[in-house]
């Protein structure tokens, strides 16, 4: 990091009182509040609302933020004077300050672990390398802006992949015309560069600056911030924006950060924390792919990227684009309800875009393949991957990483799991014995033996990437088999014939898209141990699928036989809103999220119970637990033993709430955390609203 010990930037001074009111960098939930300090005379000009400070706070120096100077002190006995202020830069402005307090609010959590995720850490060399006032013609503000508008207006040809959508031209001519037009974008799988969705998204942006605002776009990872990048270099021209991610480096990520804040550029994307991002005159927000789990902060107060949007929109008055292929149950939600127009193409223009989806093991597979029909590379998956690898790479995406990730019973089929943790058991590689996946323990000297049945056979409950790897570059042998995932994700391959085997999420994006693409082991993403499975799911089959030629063959492989499944159904038919909204009635009719408003309390059955009784919950609220939380991995292929002593961390609660109560719940477990927090309680219990796994 930078020397901190540069000499500061000579600012002017401002307006203000001789009180600061600072918010102090501090976890105890009780303290989630402003505290006043004496502004010295000497640091009168460089205190500026928004810059970071230092204060003595309860014996120690700590850092915070300025939030106002005041005229005079609501506090009646003698302030304590600022220590010192780190930076006169106005890091925290009141837009950014406002979305921090209702993410907080509405996560029932505290200002300051927002704002630790939402302000980056200082560094000083970014802030004295970088120019103050930004320059005094913005390149895009003239003649593209200028394209922008009237393509926007008319619906020509500068619409791009909208003119696709029936509503799109018409949500870009709002956009343009300065409005907040709220949508839900069902895009269509990729038919080429120019139509593909990372361009159809710089088409919006290009709207949005031609409205005379700026644009935000989140998207999961750095391969799709890749995408969008490249699309907007095309559109706007080089340094027209900043790309906001966790793989740049602190000076870097900071002076990106510090041009939209001093307005150099007035678009960003990034990652998941780059929705905090500073960016001037907002007049679009875009979350792609609201369901990827990489959206979700796993940091308190654990809140969802997509939600985060939505409520700066609100704040702000920007557009609001939620896009993918599929929907959220979330998304879904708000559209049903009002709160977001759906965007998506007719059914003519979906069917000529949707590839063919065939299910291995059906129709005349059986009869004529036999047991083949339904091996784990299925005799059908196998000639349509042969023919396609004539002119172009095929895709084969497989469920989980590794070697054989998990093993099962040989008989009886009862899950392995490790002597000592009760994780697990998988095959790390090929002629390794039996290792846990979560303490790498073996089975002992004697080996394995069946709980159920006694049977000391194994077999294989899932194949992951590296053995899937092997098996079909032995049967399609003379091709180049190209493995991304954990380790080693490739951005991208060419148009040569090659077989790509990729996990869920990392799959490469070919130069012309795939000849085919083959879903192996569709039972094991069935399977997941969550709620939102079938979404899951169809989400990550959608987003391979997508990949494909126009035309060209997709095949679905292991699916359960005698079933009709939703998910399977959805895919063929290519109609994901259709299981989304048949997945929200369900929920409504059950009473499960996102219908209602779910929260869980998380410790030791001692700590949950006493959380319990201090709780002051809504009345229309219901508490079901505490109960044992079993222990599992979000990863793993299946769940442990939980003992019954009430270890700690081992024990949750759930609290469940209509959504017109939202605001009185999270009031109330903020209070708890408040409570316990001032009580200095010794059992830790954590609090997690819209909890997305362990319930």
């Amino acid at each position: 990091m930078g020397d901190d010990t540069a000499a500061p930037r000579p600012v002017r001074p401002i307006p203000g009182g001789p009180v600061a009111a600072v918010v102090v960098d501090t976890p105890l939930a009780h303290l989630d509040r402003v505290f006043e300090y004496a502004v010295p005379e000497e640091l009168a000009a460089a205190a500026v609302p928004g810059a970071r400070v230092r204060v003595r706070f309860a014996g120690r120096d700590l850092e915070g933020f300025i939030v106002e100077r005041r005229a005079a002190a609501e506090h009646e006995g003698r302030l304590t004077p600022l220590r010192k202020v780190v930076s006169p830069e106005p890091v925290l402005t009141p837009e950014i300050l406002a979305l921090c307090r209702a993410v907080a609010d509405r996560y029932a959590g505290t200002l300051s672990d927002v704002l630790r995720l939402a302000v980056p850490k200082r560094h000083a060399t970014a802030e004295r390398n970088l120019p103050l006032l930004p320059p005094t013609v913005i390149p895009y503000a003239a003649e593209p802006a200028r394209d922008a508008t009237s393509s926007s207006a008319g619906g020509g040809d500068d619409v791009g992949p909208w003119s696709d959508y029936p509503a799109g031209p018409a949500w870009l001519r709002r956009l343009a015309a300065g409005e907040g037009p709220a949508a839900a974008w069902m895009a269509l799988p990729t038919r080429g560069s120019d139509t593909d969705w990372p361009e159809a998204l710089a088409v919006a942006v290009h709207a949005a600056l031609a409205g005379g605002r700026g644009a935000l776009v989140v998207v999961p990872d750095h391969r799709d911030v890749d995408r969008v990048d490249t699309a907007l270099v095309r559109r706007l021209g080089p340094g027209q924006h900043v790309r906001l991610t966790a793989d740049q480096g602190p000076q870097a990520r900071y002076t990106a950060w510090l041009k939209v804040l001093r307005g150099h550029v007035r678009v960003a994307i990034g990652t998941r924390a780059a929705a905090f991002a500073p960016v001037r005159d907002l007049g679009l927000v875009v979350c792609w792919d609201d369901g990827d789990d990489l959206l979700s902060e796993p940091r308190a107060p654990y809140h969802h990227t997509g939600v985060v949007l939505s409520l700066r929109a609100e704040q702000t008055g920007a557009a609001l684009l939620s896009g993918g292929f599929v929907r959220s149950l979330r998304v879904e939600a708000d559209v049903e309800a009002g709160r977001l127009v759906p965007v998506v193409a007719d059914h003519d223009a979906v069917r000529s875009a949707a590839p063919r989806v065939v299910v291995a093991g059906e129709g005349l597979d059986e009869e004529r393949d036999g047991p083949a029909a339904r091996a784990h590379l299925p005799s059908r998956a196998w000639r349509v991957a042969k023919d396609a690898l004539r002119d172009g790479p095929v895709l084969v995406q497989v469920p989980r990483r590794g070697y054989l990730p998990a093993l099962s019973c040989g008989e009886c089929r009862s899950p392995v799991r490790c002597p000592r943790c009760q994780g697990p058991m998988g095959l790390p590689s090929a002629g390794s014995g039996p290792t846990c996946r979560w303490c790498s323990a073996g089975l002992g000297p004697s080996g394995f033996e069946c709980r159920s049945c006694g049977s000391r056979r194994l077999r294989a409950a899932v194949t992951g990437a590296r053995r899937s790897a092997e098996e079909i570059g032995r049967s399609l042998p003379g091709h180049p088999v190209i493995t991304s995932g954990s380790g080693e994700v490739h951005g991208s391959v060419g148009s040569e014939p090659a077989i790509v085997l990729a996990t869920p999420g990392a799959e490469p994006v070919a130069d012309e898209g795939y000849t085919a693409v083959l879903l192996l082991d569709a039972w094991a993403s069935l399977d997941l141990p969550v709620l939102d499975a079938p979404l899951e799911s169809l989400r990550r089959w959608m987003a391979a699928a997508a990949l494909v030629r126009p035309g060209r063959t997709v095949v679905l492989a292991g699916a359960p036989e005698g079933v009709t499944l939703p998910a399977v159904e959805a895919l063929v038919r290519w109609d994901p809103g259709w299981l989304a909204s048949r997945e929200l009635g369900e929920r409504r009719e059950l009473g499960l999220p996102p219908a209602v408003r779910m929260a869980q309390l998380r410790g030791s059955r001692a700590a949950v119970e006493s959380a319990l009784s201090q709780l002051r919950l809504p009345a229309a609220a219901q508490v079901l637990g505490p109960l044992p939380l079993e222990a599992w991995s979000r990863s793993g292929a299946g769940r442990g033993e939980v003992g019954s002593d009430g270890d700690a961390g081992s024990w949750h609660a759930l609290v469940r709430a209509p959504l017109e109560a939202t605001a009185e719940l999270t009031d109330a477990l903020a209070a708890l955390k408040a409570v316990r927090s001032a009580r200095k309680e010794a059992d830790v219990v954590a609090v997690q609203v819209d909890p997305v796994d362990g319930w």
